[in-house]
């Protein structure tokens, strides 16, 4: 019998599940790819104090899970994961990776392979008014959008354009990757716990954060609310405050 091996893909088309994808942006997704996290293992991370464990969600252990976030007892919000795969363009992904406690990433490299021409054209064109510290942003008109949108998308063409022909050249890809402007898409897997995307959300699903990671982090919480939703509804309720 032969066994015929099976090829790899792209990490984007390894997306299973259309049901657990989220779209982002004008190209991007978050794709929840694996998680082990639920409202009773927050409420076992606590009894375990006790030499106990619930066998099911009961309101004691809805309550204790509220008592918990309102008083700051964070370990027990530890103890669960959740595995994303990301496409984002690359100014998002560097805030993204600010965020180190309880966060891992695994990123594309462009050193071992050749980058895709896909560039984050964004629909949300705004201008910037006020000083530093107390910026708001408004939307630009529709001239003014759409010379900026035409702007942004020739640059990002010329780009990789001279990058394709560094390639041709027979230049490394680790330097031919440093004319890629930072609107390019790229992709990569990120797991943390539930207490590290609590106060990831707590930052970028906000007001003050920047749109397009703010996209992002509505999308991760959706995952939260629904493997976890008494712990975000206690999360809620506290402010949106991680404990």
């Amino acid at each position: 019998m032969t066994t015929v091996a099976l090829q790899p893909l792209r990490i984007d088309e390894a997306v299973r599940s259309t049901d657990d994808v989220v779209n982002i942006l004008d190209k991007g997704f978050l794709a929840l790819d694996g998680a082990f996290a639920s409202d009773l293992a927050v409420s076992n991370g606590a009894r375990v104090s006790f030499n106990l464990a619930s066998q099911e969600m009961t309101a004691r252990d809805e309550g204790l899970i509220r008592f918990l976030m309102r008083d700051h007892h964070g370990s027990p919000f530890e103890h669960g994961y959740f595995r994303f795969i990301v496409k984002a363009p690359l100014f998002v992904v560097r805030e993204h990776h600010r965020h180190r406690a309880g966060h891992s990433y695994n990123e594309w490299s462009g050193r071992y392979s050749k980058m895709k021409a896909e560039f984050y054209i964004p629909s949300n064109v705004r201008t910037q008014v006020g000083k530093p510290g107390a910026y708001t942003f408004e939307p630009v008109d529709e001239a003014t959008r759409e010379a900026a949108r035409g702007e942004i998308e020739r640059q990002s063409l010329e780009a990789f354009a001279a990058y394709e022909r560094m390639l041709e050249l027979g230049v490394a890809k680790e330097v031919a990757r440093t004319v890629l402007p930072l609107n390019m898409y790229t992709t990569y897997y990120w797991s943390c716990n539930p207490r590290s995307l609590m106060h990831f959300c707590s930052l970028r699903n906000s007001e003050f954060a920047q749109y397009e990671i703010r996209e992002l982090a509505r999308a991760a919480e959706r995952f939260l609310e629904r493997l976890m939703p008494v712990t975000h509804a206690a999360f809620v309720q506290n402010g949106r405050t991680a404990p």
